[in-house]
């Protein structure tokens, strides 16, 4: 992978989910609507510090683009979920403020490649990504249904992420972890069996953008938030951006005046 041999490159993480061993589905009727700033704050810090597979570098700092971040489809699959996931990723650009976020045709433009396969080819790719070794430690270690990954620079910003997703595993499994790879691969790489809410935990599956992880997402992308950042940098002005990104995120939703 060309990406592992840049000079500037300083960590590589991945992040991985098998939704088929999901136990709690979350629709949109049925998500939880209300959250204190308290279990938000909660959340956010479980999921934006820490990885869950972690390869190399610092764990205990922010993640994040500090750019235009462009998604490129590489489709090597049947059923062609092209599509579907160019929607996914319109959706996430409509619900978080900050983030300028959208497909691109253009590989050499991209900053996240999404690589679609079927699921009996998703080891080989794995493999072709990130060698053979590491291949049969992440299946011995997470056994994922869908993986994602970025490279970051000196200051923790994300220069460059992959998502490869199982095309062929059925419309909802394939759902549920684009949303949950797109997201981690903008940054949020830990996942936690803490928060009942969240994507970001292996034993909630959902095939939206839940308005939990929206709050969490528009918090790691508020231009106060800067990559590098400690959890006590952003501890000390959470007071003030949730305000802000409370507003954003239930006004896009519909639940203005909800509390």
């Amino acid at each position: 992978m060309r990406t592992l041999l840049s000079a500037y490159l300083v960590a590589f993480l991945i992040a991985a989910t098998t939704a088929v061993q999901a136990q709690t589905i979350i629709t949109p009727r049925t998500e939880r609507k209300q959250f204190t700033d308290a279990e938000i704050a909660d959340g956010f810090f479980k999921v934006a510090f820490g990885a869950e597979y972690h390869l190399a570098g610092r764990t205990d700092r922010i993640r994040k683009y500090d750019k235009p971040v462009r998604v490129f489809i590489d489709n090597k699959a049947r059923p062609d979920r092209s599509g579907l996931l160019r929607d996914i990723v319109a959706d996430i650009a409509g619900r978080i403020e900050h983030l300028d976020f959208a497909v691109t045709t253009k590989r050499s433009d991209a900053t996240i490649t999404a690589t679609l396969v079927r699921d009996r080819d998703l080891y080989r790719t794995i493999a072709a990504f990130y060698g053979a070794e590491r291949a049969r430690d992440i299946r011995k270690t997470i056994d994922p249904q869908c993986l994602s990954s970025f490279t970051k620079d000196d200051r923790l910003a994300i220069i460059n992420s992959n998502v490869i997703l199982t095309a062929d595993a059925g419309r909802f499994i394939f759902m549920d972890c684009a949303y949950e790879e797109l997201l981690q691969a903008l940054g949020p790489i830990n996942d936690t069996d803490t928060v009942p809410w969240t994507t970001f935990n292996d034993g909630v599956s959902m095939s939206h953008f839940g308005l939990y992880d929206q709050y969490l997402l528009n918090i790691l992308y508020h231009p106060r938030i800067r990559p590098g950042m400690t959890a006590d940098e952003v501890k000390a002005i959470l007071p003030d951006i949730l305000p802000a990104v409370r507003a954003f995120v239930d006004r896009r939703n519909g639940l203005s005046g909800a509390r």
